[in-house]
């Protein structure tokens, strides 16, 4: 078999960003994100990543190397609550620009230079909606239902937020400027996770339960249980490929990790270190779950998901 070096020498390449069909060896210098990489085929697993402020009931978005949270609370700051933003390159986290209104227990969806965030505790945070455009936040369109422990998924401009605490059923709809109603969930749900598109959702956990709805841009459907139920877990991907991990099974904190693949679920690797209330974004293969409480306390841990096969590793250089 060919090796890297016989094919390539001892030269490697600089490149302004990933090679978009990398071969399995394949080793470059990303002068974009000043990081090393290289393509090779891992088992699924948790690693740990660079550590956020430290923080839980907070909001993501975006993918594994160019991710967003924001938002938040950690009961030891005063005030507690935070309207922080932090940006991800896949290797740190720099700071973004702060959120107009501090808030916790809200939603987020979109991208690292177009996010989403909305609902959340402490009027006005309750039904404010705000747009980040990689740099700085501003006021969108108010959501019709105000509520917290909501969940969310989409775009900033084709979002959807869905439950909330109270036993909510409320689905909403965002265009980029305004909300409008959707069909509502099947059961009032909160402190679950939601993952995919308006018109393709996935929501799953909350309210220490199993339960996986799936909406059609029209009404929501029954979906596969999860092996574990749990509320306060975190998620990402999409409605036939998400992930889920964390949260509360039984009011202890969680490091169970599973799979869907459109109908069912499967359990894979557990996370390093049990929490509930991280931020989570990225996809089924390769996700982020940043800050949360443990059984230590509020903190800032940041751990990096690989689900097996073919991944883009970057090598620590510190």
């Amino acid at each position: 078999m060919a090796t890297y070096k016989s094919i390539k020498g001892f030269n490697i390449q600089s490149v302004s960003s990933d090679p978009p069909a990398p071969f399995e060896g394949e080793v470059w210098y990303n002068s974009g994100s000043n990081t090393l990489k290289y393509f090779a085929n891992v088992s699924a697993g948790w690693s740990t990543g660079a550590a956020i402020t430290g923080r839980y009931k907070l909001a993501g978005a975006g993918i594994e190397t160019a991710g967003l949270v924001f938002g938040g609370n950690n009961p030891a700051n005063s005030p507690p609550l935070t309207n922080a933003t932090e940006e991800y390159n896949g290797t740190s986290w720099s700071p973004g620009g702060n959120m107009s209104v501090a808030r916790s227990a809200l939603a987020g969806a979109g991208t690292q230079t177009a996010a989403l965030a909305f609902g959340g505790d402490e009027p006005p945070g309750e039904n404010a909606t705000e747009e980040y455009n990689g740099s700085s936040w501003t006021s969108g369109g108010n959501l019709g239902s105000g509520r917290k422990y909501l969940m969310g998924c989409g775009t900033q401009t084709a979002g959807l937020a869905f439950g909330g605490t109270g036993g909510s059923t409320s689905t909403e709809e965002y265009n980029g400027s305004s909300w409008t109603s959707g069909g509502a969930l099947s059961r009032g749900t909160g402190k679950g996770a939601g993952a995919g598109t308006q018109t393709a959702g996935l929501c799953f956990g909350g309210s220490e339960a199993d339960k996986t709805e799936e909406y059609n841009g029209t009404s929501w459907t029954t979906g596969g249980d999860m092996n574990t139920g749990r509320d306060g877990n975190s998620g990402c991907g999409t409605q036939t490929a998400a992930i889920t991990f964390g949260g509360e099974p039984l009011g202890t904190p969680g490091a169970a990790t599973e799979q869907y693949n459109g109908s069912s679920w499967t359990s894979v690797a557990n996370m390093g270190t049990a929490r509930y209330k991280s931020a989570g974004f990225g996809t089924k293969t390769s996700a982020i779950a940043a800050g949360g409480e443990s059984a230590s306390g509020v903190g800032g841990l940041t751990e990096e998901f690989t689900g097996g096969g073919p991944a883009t590793l970057t090598v620590d250089l510190s």
